[in-house]
């Protein structure tokens, strides 16, 4: 599992994720008896690319191994394959979807997708929800009048952050919707892009902080990939680089 997040405000879309692969391990024990258990296999897992010849970024959230291969292994021969240089926002989403269904149409497996795009003078922000299994693309950053939205998508292990910013809603003895718990609301539309920034790192350090005390697995973790779209750029906020270690007793030259 995983957790994603994209929020898109008036300056900018800014990309979040997590790094933490997560496995399940199933086999027999020296008695016969089958055993199932669920273990972190990887800190170091990347969910978030940036493409950087179409000024696009791609966020996967859900089954992290297709074939024993991890998911960011194949965003990558997705981009190589069959992106091509009149590539955009709006034709990645479609194509990322139907490349996995390709081979795996079962595979549950999501994905953020954003960017901007040039229609006349403007810079147009794009927002996208996918999944495999659903065979869905929706557009998130539109209200129904077709008029620009602003606010955050996440996607994953959703159920901690939901319950803090989300109004709880259950059925009156008449069948009506009564709320029972309302936070107050997040401003999107008024939110700078540093807030953002603020907000993505603090929706995943929630998830991995509160999940550390609650008796379940712990399938969020890892370094934070911060990735930061606007209409003149897109280039990463924060980003985990591999580094290598020198034994104590070995000197650098």
């Amino acid at each position: 599992m995983s957790f994603v997040t994209a929020i898109y405000v008036p300056e900018g879309i800014v990309m979040a994720s997590d790094s933490r692969q997560s496995v399940t391990v199933e086999g027999k024990g020296p008695e016969g008896r089958s055993f199932k258990v669920e273990t972190v296999n990887s800190d170091s897992i990347t969910k978030t690319f940036l493409l950087e010849q179409h000024q696009t970024g791609i966020s996967n959230f859900g089954q992290d191994l297709l074939g024993g291969v991890p998911i960011s292994s194949r965003i990558k021969r997705f981009i190589e394959e069959d992106l091509t240089p009149d590539d955009n926002v709006e034709t990645v989403p479609g194509k990322l979807v139907e490349y996995f269904r390709k081979s795996f149409p079962n595979a549950d497996i999501g994905f953020h997708v954003t960017g901007y795009k040039k229609e006349g003078k403007i810079s147009i922000p794009y927002v996208y929800s996918c999944h495999v299994s659903r065979n869905a693309v929706e557009r998130r950053n539109v209200k129904p009048d077709g008029s620009q939205s602003y606010g955050a998508a996440w996607s994953g292990q959703t159920d901690i952050l939901t319950s803090i910013l989300i109004p709880v809603v259950v059925k009156d003895e008449k069948g009506n919707d009564k709320v029972i718990r309302s936070p107050a609301p997040i401003i999107w539309d008024a939110m700078a892009v540093q807030d953002a920034i603020d907000f993505a790192i603090y929706a995943i350090r929630t998830t991995i902080d509160t999940m550390r005390f609650q008796a379940r697995p712990k399938n969020v973790g890892g370094p934070i990939d911060v990735l930061l779209l606007t209409p003149e750029e897109a280039r990463w906020i924060q980003r985990k680089e591999l580094s290598g270690t020198v034994p104590k007793h070995q000197g650098v030259r």
